[in-house]
C-alpha cells in the first residue's frame, strides 16, 4: 500500500495556500493586464507555477533525485521549467491579444519576458523543492526514531518473555531421545519445532535476514500446522526458484500465514484450503496468501500472534513507499497480496 500523495487535510491546506496566492497575485498585478483578461492571466500564472511545483516535488524528486539520478533530474527539471514557462507566456499573449509581446522577432523584449518569467520560476520551484526536501528529511528522522523505539520495545518484551535457550534446547533434546525410534513422525515434528524456536531465538536478532531462511521458517510452520488439521484441509505452498539471494525483515511474513490458518473455513461439503505463493520478478518480491473462509466464522486457532494491523505498521516504518499491500476479504476467501521493492 504505497502512501498517497495527500491526506484529506493536506488537500484543503494546499487548496487554501494556492487560493491565497491567486487572490494576492491578482490584487497586486491586475492593473498590469487588460480589464477583461486579469482573472484569466492570474489563473494561468498560478496554475503554471502549481503544476511545476507538483511535478518536481511528487514525480521528479522521488523518482530521480532520491534515486541518485542527478544528471537526469537536472536535465528534466530545466526542460520542464523552460517548456511550461514558454507555454504560459504564449497563453498570456493570446489572452491579452498581444502575441507579439512574446515573439522571437523582438529579441530585446523577448529577453525581458524570459527574465521576468523563466528565472523567477527556477527560483520559486527550487524553493518549493527545498521545502519538500526538508519535510521529507524530518519525516525520515521521525520514522527512524519510531523504528528504533519499537525495536527497543520489542527487544525488551522479548527479553522479558525469553526463557534460557540452552535449557530449552537441552529439554527438547531429552524429549527427542525419549520418543520411540519407531515413531519417526513425532521425532521429525519435534526437530521442526526446534528449528522454529532456533530461528526466533537466534536468527531474528538482525535487522534483515536471508530470504531462504525466512522461507524455510514458513515451511516448517506450515508443516506443523498441517499435522494439527485433518485431511479435509488442503495446504499448498508454491515458492519460485527466483526467491533467493536477497534479504528481508525477519518474521515479516509469518503473521499473514498465521492469520490464514486461524481463519480457515471448516466446510463439510466444500473445499477448505490455504495457499501460499512466493515469487520474484522485475525487482519485486511477490508474496500471496489465500484461505477459504465463511460468513460469521470464528477463528479456528486461539488468539495471539503479531496481528495484521501491526504488520501494516511495520511495513510503513520499514518499507516506506516501497511496498504495496492488497487485502481481499469476502464471504468466501481471505486473500492478501504483498509486493516489496528489493534494494
Amino acid at each position: 500500500m504505497k502512501s498517497n500523495w495527500f491526506t484529506r487535510r493536506s488537500v484543503w491546506q494546499h487548496l487554501l495556500g494556492w487560493t491565497v496566492l491567486f487572490f494576492g497575485w491578482h490584487y497586486f498585478r491586475y492593473q498590469d493586464y487588460p480589464p477583461h483578461a486579469g482573472w484569466w492571466i492570474t489563473f494561468v500564472k498560478v496554475a503554471d507555477l502549481a503544476l511545476m511545483v507538483y511535478i518536481t516535488n511528487y514525480l521528479l524528486i522521488p523518482r530521480l533525485l532520491y534515486k541518485k539520478k542527478f544528471i537526469l533530474f537536472t536535465c528534466v527539471f530545466i526542460l520542464m521549467v523552460f517548456s511550461l514557462s514558454f507555454f504560459k507566456m504564449y497563453l498570456e499573449g493570446q489572452l491579452m491579444n498581444r502575441p507579439q509581446l512574446f515573439s522571437f522577432q523582438d529579441w530585446q523584449r523577448f529577453k525581458g519576458r524570459v527574465y521576468d518569467n523563466v528565472i523567477p520560476h527556477f527560483l520559486l520551484v527550487s524553493t518549493g523543492a527545498a521545502f519538500k526536501g526538508l519535510i521529507d528529511h524530518a519525516r525520515s528522522q521521525k520514522r527512524l526514531g519510531e523504528v528504533s523505539k519499537e525495536k527497543a520495545e520489542a527487544e525488551l518484551n522479548f527479553l522479558k518473555s525469553q526463557i534460557n535457550p540452552h535449557f530449552l534446547f537441552n529439554s527438547l533434546n531429552s524429549i527427542y531421545f525419549l520418543i520411540d525410534k519407531q515413531n519417526t513422525e513425532a521425532r521429525q515434528t519435534l526437530l521442526q519445532f526446534s528449528d522454529l524456536l532456533r530461528y526466533q531465538l537466534y536468527d531474528c536478532n538482525a535487522a534483515s535476514i536471508e530470504i531462504e531462511k525466512e522461507v524455510a521458517y514458513l515451511q516448517d510452520y506450515i508443516r506443523l500446522q498441517q499435522l494439527r488439521k485433518d485431511r479435509q484441509y488442503e495446504v499448498k505452498v508454491n515458492v519460485s526458484g527466483e526467491v533467493k539471494g536477497f534479504r528481508i525483515t525477519p518474521l515479516l511474513l509469518i503473521p499473514f500465514v498465521e492469520n490464514a490458518f486461524k481463519h480457515i473455513s471448516h466446510h463439510t461439503g466444500h473445499r477448505n484450503y490455504v495457499e501460499v505463493i512466493m515469487g520474484r520478478s522485475n525487482g519485486l518480491f511477490h508474496f500471496e496468501v489465500e484461505n477459504s473462509c465463511e460468513p460469521g466464522q470464528h477463528a479456528t486457532e486461539p488468539s495471539g500472534g503479531i496481528g495484521l494491523s501491526n504488520v501494516k505498521r511495520r511495513l510503513e516504518l520499514l518499507y516506506p513507499g516501497k511496498y504495496e499491500l492488497q487485502i481481499d476479504n469476502n464471504d468466501r476467501i481471505f486473500k492478501i497480496v504483498l509486493n516489496l521493492e528489493l534494494s
